[in-house]
């Protein structure tokens, strides 16, 4: 049997010598149980040393591996060749600056993460002879959110993250809400002063995107939907309170 081979046209990009992004393509073996990281791995092992891009865990954990295939934001290492065409155009993922080939930078997103304070803060302390219990509703309330591998998919994805650059994307805003629906956590207006800033929640036109692409199922649509929700219900409630007060 003829193994089958496919033409794949990768990205080259040298920020620091070239003006602009270049196509090369390369001529791989494409296996039944290969994905696209296999090939990437060939053409670094048979073809082209030089080429540069940022894998791990090869299990869709580690998140490491996200690249534009096809134009679709996807993890190279769940991308199965037998499921692309002859051609696979492999691109480093949209709506990120790019350190080399299909390496994106994500120093921008590292830096704005804790600004919504991605960890529990605790209203009481637990009691000394306990910890903190939850039960299990409690729990399935924001187990999905937890499952979030930072891969940046989403912001891929994300309409609104290429037209603002300041915007804290859907994967930021559905950490801050993985905390807020924590029944162990009381810290949810800290983080509203910076999630439903000018550049949070009411950015989100409500595409979608962002949760179709996530390799995870995580719905951070729906998370930003429900922050709005709770961030209006808190402004209306606002004066309520102050007339209490007087």
């Amino acid at each position: 049997m003829t193994e089958r081979r496919i033409r794949l046209e990768v990205q080259r990009y040298r920020p620091e010598t070239d003006s602009e992004p270049t196509w090369e393509s390369y001529d791989v073996p494409a296996r039944e149980d290969w994905v696209v990281l296999d090939a990437l791995n060939y053409i670094k092992d048979h073809l082209d040393g030089t080429l540069s891009y940022r894998w791990s865990c090869r299990m869709a954990v580690c998140g490491s591996c996200g690249m534009m295939v096809n134009g679709k934001p996807v993890l190279a290492c769940k991308a199965f060749l037998r499921d692309y065409p002859e051609t696979v155009r492999v691109a480093p993922m949209a709506n990120l600056a790019v350190h080399r080939d299909l390496i994106g930078d994500m120093e921008t997103f590292a830096t704005r993460l804790p600004t919504v304070k991605p960890f529990l803060i605790p209203e009481v302390e637990p009691p000394q002879e306990d910890v903190f219990r939850q039960q299990s509703s409690e729990l399935a309330v924001y187990r999905q959110f937890t499952m979030c591998i930072n891969c940046l998919l989403c912001y891929a994805a994300c309409p609104q993250v290429g037209l603002n650059e300041n915007y804290l994307g859907p994967s930021i805003l559905a950490l801050a809400h993985r905390y807020n629906r924590d029944s162990r956590d009381g810290g949810r207006a800290e983080r509203e002063e910076v999630t439903a800033s000018e550049d949070g929640i009411w950015e989100c036109t409500f595409v979608g995107e962002c949760s179709e692409v996530c390799p995870k199922g995580v719905d951070p649509a729906g998370a930003i939907q429900q922050m709005k929700l709770a961030s209006s219900l808190d402004w209306i409630s606002r004066p309520l309170k102050r007339g209490d007060k007087s």
